[in-house]
């Protein structure tokens, strides 16, 4: 997803009139929005006047309004990690904060990061989800536009550091090399420890290009991944909670 560039060309087409143009910026009306996304499928730069800039201070003031009632926060995206100087900024201050410091302070990644990169962050960070959207790094290569060597390396960094709080692989029907490539995918997660594998399906509610027109996965492709990790030790496996 890119970044808006107040082109306005999302503005006259917003169908609940919640998009204006004041002094060259889009303005988004949140209180007239109803979620539409129209903005976003219409965009050039595939990218949402709904994203808000918030300072550490702003992001914090919001955490503080919740606090007594959530055991923690999660950073996500988009890939979170590619602002990593904010949320490590933030971690600190949540840790720093004794009014805050219960919180434990997650990210979901893609594991793009490199080694370098999660260093920084494992002081102030308790913990990291990461995707693996495919084993074979060419699969994963035709299926996000990147390899997956580096992914690997952060999954089993993390695992080693006690930060991987959880594995998760999205099911796609047809594109996803889970089943086929079990045994080796099987051994890698099994080296890693005592580690949580989310299965997550795939649905094309607001997936743009090629990948708009790929089956949706229901319970019974969910469940051939499941069972050919089970047959081969995989046990701590967490099922989808929905499907759409």
């Amino acid at each position: 997803m890119g970044r808006c560039n107040d082109c306005g060309e999302c503005v006259p087409q917003c169908p609940h009139q919640a998009l204006s143009l004041s002094e060259g910026k889009v303005l988004w009306q949140s209180e007239v929005c109803q979620q539409c996304d129209t903005c976003l499928h219409l965009c050039p730069q595939q990218a949402t006047p709904m994203a808000q800039l918030m300072s550490i201070e702003q992001v914090i003031q919001q955490i503080s309004k919740v606090a007594a009632f959530i055991e923690g926060i999660t950073v996500s995206g988009g890939e979170a990690t590619t602002q990593l100087p904010f949320i490590c900024a933030l971690f600190q201050r949540i840790k720093d904060a004794p009014e805050l410091r219960h919180l434990t302070c997650l990210v979901d990644s893609n594991g793009e990061l490199p080694i370098t990169g999660w260093e920084k962050l494992r002081p102030v960070c308790d913990g990291v989800m990461v995707d693996l959207k495919s084993w074979d790094n060419d699969a994963h290569l035709a299926l996000t536009g990147k390899g997956n060597t580096r992914i690997k390396q952060s999954i089993q960094w993390l695992a080693q550091q006690r930060m991987l709080s959880e594995l998760r692989l999205l099911v796609i029907p047809g594109q996803t090399d889970y089943v086929q490539e079990s045994e080796a995918l099987s051994a890698f997660i099994s080296a890693l420890g005592d580690i949580p594998v989310r299965l997550n399906a795939f649905h094309a509610h607001g997936v743009y290009g090629e990948a708009k027109s790929w089956r949706s996965a229901g319970p019974q492709d969910v469940e051939a991944v499941s069972q050919a990790l089970q047959a081969r030790g995989i046990t701590r496996i967490i099922p989808p909670a929905l499907y759409l």
